[in-house]
């Protein structure tokens, strides 16, 4: 397998890797944070435990070789300390507000539109797919519950090796949903739908269009009404072109076997239209905090947000190898387009040479949000767990959050 491969294989399936094991000076930033404040680094000089974040981050950045480093955390709805470390691109230091790609934050978005149109009476979780997509084969067999919880069988098209090749050869190709659910489709699926557990980039591309089919709403613009809005992510956006507004945390990788710029490599594989999203620090850990705490659902629904049903589906089977149908467990589980892992509620995008996390805590209302880039020897893997992990045993050293 090339590097290429190893690496899209690892963006893939950062969420079924985690259930298979278990600062700088203040600066102007575009763009707003929240309620009226703009995404800027704490003033110095950092004190207390703001001083001791920052000190993580620095070592962090340093032992696994970052570009840059962009943190904000929050304890009770309050700052403990936002910050930057490194440079954007060479002489351009890094900056909170500037903005990177979201990645699977939008899965959580989409689970959350899902359960409110459930709420409502519009949907029910257990309507086959069918219903909204006549043409998806097994659409009589696949539920809306199944989509967001990764329980529908399908094949993850980013395990397919043509694809691999493919977008390792034209990473600014634009890509369809048609082209990419038709990869999955082609093949056979692991598993009877419901009776398993295994991650899959499809799910998420038919979910979008469910919704947007559902509604009669564009997905972009839906998820603006529902979610982004309401909770003030001004800087929170969708984009249909590999577009990224300004100021911009530029990435970089050696996914290609050169390390070189990926900033705006097309993004377009990565979920459905209209959830292709990129934010800032400031609205990544706003919503760490809406997301991790139900704040948009009943509490009926956020229950099962949490466990849509899959805790105790997953494990290797004959059809099934052990490391796509991983076993969901109470402690560490995939939800409705969530992680839960020892009670914190967690999204873990990594791809094209960025990486970033947002996790919460409920019990201690504590909020971690980070965003990491590559220098041109850093590992493999998501650079930002490894910064939150370490955070968290400072913050929560009860219960120390643990990607592993």
């Amino acid at each position: 397998m090339t590097r290429t491969q190893t690496a899209l294989l690892c963006a893939a399936t950062l969420f079924a890797a985690t259930l298979q094991s278990t600062a700088g000076v203040a600066v102007a930033a575009g763009g707003g944070g929240h309620d009226g404040q703009a995404c800027v680094s704490t003033p110095e000089p950092l004190r207390g435990k703001a001083r001791q974040v920052d000190r993580i981050v620095g070592q962090v950045k340093d032992e696994l070789g970052l570009k840059a480093v962009l943190f904000k955390v929050t304890q009770g709805g309050r700052e403990v300390v936002t910050g930057a470390q490194g440079e954007s691109m060479t002489g351009v230091p890094a900056e909170p507000g500037m903005h990177f790609r979201a990645g699977s934050v939008a899965i959580a978005f989409m689970g959350t539109v899902l359960l409110q149109l459930v709420e409502e009476g519009e949907v029910g979780l257990d309507d086959p797919v069918s219903r909204w997509l006549p043409g998806l084969p097994h659409g009589d067999e696949i539920t809306l519950r199944m989509l967001g919880s990764s329980t529908s069988g399908l094949v993850d098209y980013v395990r397919d090796p043509g694809f691999l090749a493919a977008l390792a050869a034209e990473p600014f190709r634009q890509w369809t949903p048609e082209e990419l659910v038709g990869i999955s489709t082609a093949q056979d699926l692991w598993y009877d739908p419901g009776t398993s557990w295994s991650y899959s980039h499809a799910n998420f591309v038919l979910l979008g269009e469910a919704l947007e089919r559902i509604t009669g709403t564009r997905l972009d613009r839906l998820l603006e009404e529902r979610v982004t809005g309401p909770l003030g992510l001004r800087n929170t956006r969708n984009s249909f072109t590999p577009e990224i507004e300004s100021p911009v945390l530029h990435a970089f990788t050696a996914e290609r076997g050169t390390y070189e710029e990926s900033t705006f490599w097309n993004p377009s594989w990565t979920t459905a239209p209209g959830a292709v999203l990129t934010t800032h620090i400031c609205d990544l850990e706003r919503s760490a905090r809406a997301v991790g705490s139900g704040e948009l659902l009943d509490r009926r629904s956020f229950r099962v947000q949490l466990d849509p049903g899959t805790v105790g589906l997953g494990g290797a089977t004959k059809t099934c190898p052990a490391d796509v149908c991983l076993l969901n467990t109470e402690a560490r589980h995939f939800g409705l387009g969530i992680l839960v892992v020892n009670d914190w509620v967690v999204q873990n995008p990594s791809f094209s040479g960025y990486a970033a996390l947002q996790a919460y805590l409920p019990q201690s209302r504590l909020s971690i949000a980070v965003s990491a880039t590559k220098g041109p020897d850093a590992p493999e893997g998501n650079a930002a767990q490894v910064v939150a992990e370490r955070i968290s045993r400072l913050l929560a050293p009860q219960n120390p959050l643990d990607l592993r």
